[in-house]
C-alpha cells in the first residue's frame, strides 16, 4: 500500500531527522561496487559530511578530498595504501583515522556497510597534524557520562587537540536518559545503531530507532532518552578541540 506521503523524516531550521523509508543512494568519486547514502553535507549547513555508504563485495573506496574517519557496520573489509605490504583486516566496529592525503584504498571482502565522515582538516600551530589511526570499538574503555554507569561512553579518537572533532559510541541501559537538555556551540552527526527511544531536537520530539540518522545545528535544544526493553547505542560526531573564530 501506498504510503501517501507518510514519513518520520523531518527537516527544520536547527535539526535534520533523516530515517532508512527515505534514504537515497547516490553514486561518488572514489567509490567502485557501492552506493553511498549522505546523510548530512554542507548544502544543508552542516561543517561536514556524514554518510553510509554500501559496498558490495569486491566493492571499492579510496582517498577523499579532505581527513576521514571510517567506522564499520556490518562486513570483512581490508584497508591498504602504497607502502603497506599487509592490509589491514577490519569488522564490524573496526574504525579508522585517516589524515588529509593520506593515500588509501577500502577493500569490501564481502557485502559491507560503512559510516564515513568527512571534515576539512583545521590544524593548530602549537600541535602536530593527528596520525594515521586503527582500532575496534569494542577494545576501547567504557565510561560512565557524567558518573551515570547506565550511559556509556566511548571515544574513538585519543583526547588530543591535534583532532578537530571528536567521534563517540553511546550506549543507554534500557530507561536512562540524558541528565539535562543540552545547548552548546558544536554541531553532531548521529546514527542510531540498536533500540530506539525519544530524541528532543529544537521544540520537537521524536521516536528515534535503529537505523536513523540526526543532524543537529549548532544551539539546538537536545535530549535523549532509551525507550523499552533494549539497549539504546548511537554513533555521535561533533566538531571539538578549536575556537568558534577559527
Amino acid at each position: 500500500m501506498h504510503n501517501l506521503g507518510q514519513t518520520r523524516s523531518s527537516n527544520r531550521r536547527d535539526h535534520l531527522l533523516l530515517t532508512p523509508d527515505t534514504f537515497i543512494r547516490t553514486p561518488l568519486p572514489g567509490l567502485t561496487g557501492g552506493l553511498a547514502i549522505v546523510h548530512v553535507a554542507p548544502q544543508a549547513g552542516a561543517a561536514f559530511t556524514m554518510s553510509t555508504i554500501e559496498l558490495d563485495s569486491g566493492g571499492t573506496l579510496s582517498e577523499g578530498p579532505t581527513q576521514r574517519l571510517i567506522y564499520v557496520l556490518e562486513g570483512r573489509l581490508v584497508l591498504g595504501e602504497p607502502s603497506q605490504k599487509k592490509p589491514h583486516k577490519l569488522s564490524t566496529g573496526s574504525y579508522v583515522y585517516l589524515p588529509t592525503e593520506y593515500p588509501h584504498t577500502l577493500i569490501a571482502l564481502t557485502k559491507s556497510r560503512i559510516v564515513v565522515i568527512d571534515k576539512p582538516f583545521l590544524p593548530l600551530e602549537s600541535e602536530p597534524n593527528p596520525p594515521f589511526l586503527i582500532g575496534n570499538e569494542k577494545d576501547l574503555p567504557s565510561t560512565p557520562l557524567n558518573g551515570d554507569k547506565d550511559l556509556q561512553v566511548r571515544a574513538l579518537l585519543p583526547a588530543s587537540l591535534a583532532f578537530d572533532f571528536a567521534c563517540n559510541t553511546m550506549t543507554y541501559a534500557p530507561g536512562a536518559a540524558l541528565s539535562q537538555v543540552e545547548i552548546h556551540y558544536m554541531e553532531h552527526g548521529l546514527l542510531m545503531l540498536e533500540g530506539g527511544g525519544i530524541y528532543r531536537l529544537g521544540d520537537s520530539w521524536y521516536p528515534t530507532t535503529a537505523g536513523d540518522f540526526i543532524w543537529m545545528a549548532p544551539y539546538c535544544p537536545q535530549w535523549f532518552g532509551a525507550i523499552g526493553k533494549k539497549t539504546a547505542k548511537y554513533l555521535i560526531y561533533k566538531d571539538f578541540n578549536r575556537h568558534t573564530l577559527a
